[in-house]
């Protein structure tokens, strides 16, 4: 159906098909409010937005708008980590332990950082029931994935670990550096770079918040992966979504203590400007305008396969750098084999691609249901390529 939507910003005239494929997301697929954003080599080549802050669509999406990116906010917090061994304060081959002694109970002493990275620690849930305030409490949630036991051998599989990533590379980011890890993210990458992202963030901001809005239930005969998650409540699948139970419903997400706590596997909010600034830089070499993220090992590491084939967690196929999902089959963040980065529920993306040194973002408020790429993206990736 025909949309008539004003879509606002900047787009080079050779980028003209993002521009159009952008336009279409809001009649094909009921797009409310979204961004995206596309540098070259450092450049800012497409910077739009357009549509809805809100539900009711009384609040315009404007330049400054950010919205809560999900999972998205995975590869901020691995960067975080890189930037750290880059700089020798990090080895992530040295054992979890070594920086967080506590980590060690229950047989986990031997566990990697890298493992925390990939996947394949095999700490992708709480085990201890949690009560709702308790999701914000970081020395809780900590103190919790510290005590208990790995849900399988660490090292034999892997499975996404979909909140408590966040939480265990941010640990060992906070026993490093001494920050926390929205802190360290805001003063050591976002600032410098004058990228708009943020992983905990205080009332001040609000009123430029998106709000999220839930995709409407799957129709009869269409695949539902939550629900299948949901159907053992002693599984880690299970536990991985729903300890506490509250932790993904509409209330919680759009609530002032989601927005201020940090949940590094979650909760970050950004545009699309700043993550595909973020992303410029780690496609050009970790560098753009003077302002070095982390060198090129680092970025070897982020798109050199560490974990792929059946998830533990959830009921597909995955695959994994240290911090990053790289492309596979239905998921493919452009043509080039180099290309990494990181999806959000619902829909958001960032990406680098060095190959082609492309940075990518992509951010909405009106949640999809594809569990790893959706199609909006994936249109607007495509009219990338099809523009170089």
């Amino acid at each position: 159906m025909a949309v008539n939507v004003t879509v606002q910003g900047e787009c080079d005239p050779r980028f003209s098909r993002v521009r159009d494929a952008f336009i279409e997301n809001f009649a094909k697929y009921d797009e409310v409010g979204a961004a995206t954003s596309v540098t070259v080599d450092g450049r800012c080549v497409v910077d739009l937005w357009a549509g809805h802050a809100d539900q009711a669509k009384a609040r315009p999406w404007n330049r400054d708008t950010i919205v809560n990116v999900w999972s998205t906010t995975k590869g901020l917090c691995a960067m975080c980590a890189h930037r750290l061994a880059d700089q020798g304060k990090l080895d992530l081959d040295a054992p979890v332990a070594k920086y967080w002694p506590e980590f060690a109970q229950s047989g986990k002493g031997a566990i990697p950082v890298s493992a925390l990275l990939n996947h394949r620690a095999g700490m992708a849930a709480i085990r201890t029931p949690l009560k709702h305030d308790e999701l914000f409490n970081w020395e809780k949630v900590t103190t919790e994935l510290a005590r208990q036991e790995p849900w399988w051998i660490p090292g034999t599989r892997h499975g996404y670990h979909a909140i408590t990533f966040g939480w265990l590379v941010g640990e060992v980011v906070r026993r490093v550096s001494g920050k926390s890890l929205g802190t360290y993210f805001r003063d050591e990458i976002a600032k410098p770079l004058g990228a708009d992202a943020h992983i905990g963030i205080g009332p001040e901001f609000d009123a430029r918040v998106a709000e999220i809005i839930y995709a409407p239930a799957p129709k009869p005969g269409e695949r539902n992966i939550f629900a299948e998650m949901a159907k053992d409540p002693a599984s880690v699948s299970y536990a991985a979504l729903f300890n506490p139970p509250t932790m993904f419903a509409q209330e919680t997400t759009n609530s002032r203590a989601w927005r201020g706590a940090e949940i590094p596997g979650a909760n970050g909010h950004a545009n699309a400007r700043a993550l595909a600034r973020i992303y410029g830089a780690l496609a050009r070499g970790g560098e753009v305008d003077g302002i070095k993220v982390f060198g090129p090992r680092e970025i070897e590491r982020c798109f050199t396969e560490q974990s792929k084939g059946p998830d533990a967690v959830l009921p597909l196929t995955t695959r994994f750098s240290l911090g990053y999902m790289l492309s596979q089959p239905g998921t493919m963040m452009g043509p080039n084999p180099h290309a990494f980065g990181h999806p959000g529920a619902g829909g958001s993306l960032g990406f680098a691609d060095p190959d082609a040194k492309v940075g990518f973002g992509y951010v909405m408020n009106q949640m999809g249901t594809e569990p790893l790429l959706d199609q909006r993206p994936a249109a607007l990736i495509d009219a990338i390529y099809a523009s170089l």
